[in-house]
């Protein structure tokens, strides 16, 4: 390893430990918010549907926001929300919590073929500082064996991680700024193999998350909440319907309604 290299592992490893001491900083609730964070993803578990009738298969892949981490059921996270619209699509949910893009490429391997692949990650990469040139290969990766796995690929980035009630100032500016960078390589890679990119980034006076955090936020001021979700899903059927990257009916727009939605 070459000084150059020595000393951007350094950098990394002193950004990741000022995060670390900036949340430690805020004592008990910052403790409380990770037993809370941890508690909802050891309660995650993936949607899956498995229609007679199926039309078409969808496939999931990515951290815990595409596997539902944060929704107080299933059906409430982005894939039970789409199966609910889409009663005829194969839903199959692959994502792990704690996934960067380098895992979520190999959740794709020997995932066989599907009509469309819904890629929803990058907030790992952001918080944990992956390198950008490395954060680049493993999305290229990514779409390029999910572009090879599916007729229709759609890719979710995470949204402003900066925005997050969970993190303090300047930690959430920096937070920003990463999260800036991974919507410019993944734009730039959807693009180059055709994948339908969805833009969730927001500056934060014009995020609803942070306008709305105790309805759209889980309880550990991190993940989104059924609410949340239901914010997702709207932005993925405006930005990339499925009905249409399917050649499916466009579906009831009356959307079923979760408890925590109100």
């Amino acid at each position: 390893m070459n000084a150059s290299s020595s000393g951007r592992l350094a950098m990394r490893g002193t950004l990741y430990l000022a995060m670390l001491a900036a949340a430690a900083s805020l004592g008990g609730s910052t403790v409380q918010n990770l037993r809370r964070a941890a508690r909802l993803t050891r309660l995650s578990r993936p949607f899956h549907a498995s229609p007679e009738a199926a039309e078409a298969s969808l496939l999931i892949v990515g951290d815990s926001t595409a596997l539902g981490t944060g929704a107080s059921t299933p059906q409430a996270s982005l894939a039970g929300r789409i199966a609910a619209q889409y009663p005829r699509l194969r839903v199959r949910n692959l994502a792990r919590a704690g996934a960067r893009f380098a895992d979520i490429a190999g959740q794709l391997h020997d995932a066989g073929r599907h009509d469309l692949i819904l890629v929803a990650g990058g907030a790992n990469d952001v918080m944990r500082f992956t390198p950008r040139r490395r954060l680049a290969q493993d999305i290229d990766l990514t779409l390029h064996r999910a572009a090879s796995q599916a007729q229709r690929v759609i890719l979710v980035p995470a949204p402003n991680v900066g925005n997050a009630p969970f993190f303090p100032r300047p930690l959430s500016w920096l937070l920003s700024h990463r999260a800036r960078l991974l919507h410019r390589l993944a734009r730039a890679s959807a693009g180059a193999v055709g994948a339908a990119y969805v833009d969730l980034y927001r500056e934060q006076a014009a995020d609803p998350f942070a306008r709305d955090p105790q309805r759209l936020i889980a309880a550990d001021r991190l993940h989104p909440s059924d609410a949340g979700y239901g914010v997702w899903f709207d932005e993925l059927e405006r930005q990339a319907p499925l009905s249409q990257l399917l050649g499916m009916p466009a579906p009831d727009t009356r959307q079923t309604a979760w408890p925590g939605d109100l």
